[in-house]
């Protein structure tokens, strides 16, 4: 039962980011407003995630200062891993338009989106594959759920991203659908590090809690404050993670 549970957990929250995207087909367009609240309400699922199923849990594996030490250690190599990767992987950010990495001229615009949609996911993986390769499962299960809740509005934004760029609403809706497929990947990495580095599972979950903060950071938010809806963006952040709270204290 703990297998299926942990091979559903690793694929369905991938799946949703298809989900999410749905909407394109009987909706006109989603406003600005709304889409900058549900992201950033994301943004807020996701931080309670990784602060509840990770760094806790990655603080509670050691003793002391050296737990608190391997924990801050992880969460910045897990920052500085995706800021690399940021630097170098040629992609455009969705909503302010700005174009980062090497020889972004020689891909299509389409391609751009995608690399951007799978930086920002496969962190996202990789924290449930780590959550669910501890010992606590429920961990992993509130990791899942909680990135299953915020790749909803996300397909949503690719999407209509793709969809204002003059894509058709179905080739929108398809590649929101395929990004979401570099989330089990990743998932299944994460539970396959923990299987052979077992010994050393703190820093690991510190690892990808630092990968989840910096995207939270460096993309999410921003791209949310970037529209004059700042404030609502702040309560949605608010918002999500009091609901992602709630629910993992359930899980």
């Amino acid at each position: 039962m703990n297998l299926t549970f942990i091979i559903l957990g690793c694929i369905v929250p991938g799946l949703m980011t298809g989900i999410g995207a749905i909407p394109i087909f009987f909706a006109k367009d989603v406003s600005q407003k709304v889409l900058d609240v549900l992201l950033a309400a994301a943004a807020g699922v996701m931080l309670a995630a990784t602060c509840f199923s990770l760094v806790i849990p990655s603080l509670e594996i050691g003793e002391g200062e050296r737990a608190v030490l391997i924990t801050g250690l992880g969460i910045f190599t897990g920052a500085l891993m995706l800021d690399l990767i940021d630097k170098y992987a040629p992609h455009e950010h969705l909503i302010d338009k700005r174009y980062e990495g090497k020889d972004v001229k020689n891909l299509s615009k389409i391609w751009l989106f995608v690399i951007a949609i799978a930086i920002h996911n496969f962190p996202e993986g990789l924290a449930t594959g780590v959550g669910f390769g501890g010992e606590n499962m429920s961990n992993g299960l509130s990791v899942a759920f909680g990135i299953a809740l915020q790749n909803m509005p996300e397909g949503l934004a690719v999407a209509l991203a793709l969809v204002r760029e003059g894509y058709s609403r179905k080739k929108g809706f398809a590649v929101a659908a395929l990004t979401g497929l570099v989330e089990p990947i990743g998932a299944f990495m994460g539970i396959g590090l923990v299987s052979i580095f077992s010994a050393t599972l703190g820093f690991i979950l510190a690892l990808a809690a630092g990968a989840m903060l910096f995207v939270i950071s460096d993309e999410i938010i921003p791209e949310t404050h970037s529209n004059g809806y700042e404030r609502l963006a702040t309560y949605g952040v608010i918002f999500g993670f009091i609901l992602m709270m709630f629910l993992d204290s359930l899980i």
